[in-house]
Order: structure tokens, then C-alpha cells, then sequence
């Protein structure tokens, strides 16, 4: 596998944009700066990220999350 991340990633299986290898490998998302650790989703090119709140989920069990627009720089946090 290539150290090139992917524009948008999920967390979420559901999702089209979920990738469990790349996932187990450990990714870290820059968010204006600031180190995230309650990323659910990421987007590069359009700017956004959607962050978890709290310990709160909806009626389907999956965890609320909020959109929030700036600069994404995500990251691979091991190196092999």
C-alpha cells in the first residue's frame, strides 16, 4: 500500500468512503492546526471535517457528529 491518503475517508463501514486497512494502519488528522482525535469523516479537497459529540448517538446507535469547515491535513500515524 502507497503512503498516499485518500481525499475523503470514514470511519463508518456503511460508508463508501470506509477503508478498514488503511484505518488499522492509524490515521491522524490535523484540523487548523490542532491535533483531532474525534474525527468520524474527513474531506480534503472540500475543507470539512465531521467530529463525534460527546458519547451521544442517534436512534441507529451511531455517534452524533457536527461539520465543522477548515484546512485538513491528515496523516499516517504509523509508518512502516
Amino acid at each position: 500500500m502507497s503512503d498516499s491518503l485518500p481525499d475523503r475517508l470514514s470511519s463508518d463501514p456503511k460508508s463508501p468512503f470506509y477503508n478498514q486497512e488503511l484505518l488499522e494502519r492509524g490515521i491522524g488528522i490535523r484540523f487548523k492546526g490542532v491535533e483531532k482525535n474525534n474525527v468520524e469523516e474527513y474531506c480534503v479537497s472540500e475543507g470539512w471535517v465531521r467530529l463525534s459529540v460527546g458519547n451521544t448517538v442517534d436512534r441507529k446507535g451511531r455517534p452524533l457528529t457536527m461539520k465543522v469547515t477548515g484546512t485538513v491535513e491528515p496523516y499516517l500515524r504509523t509508518a512502516e
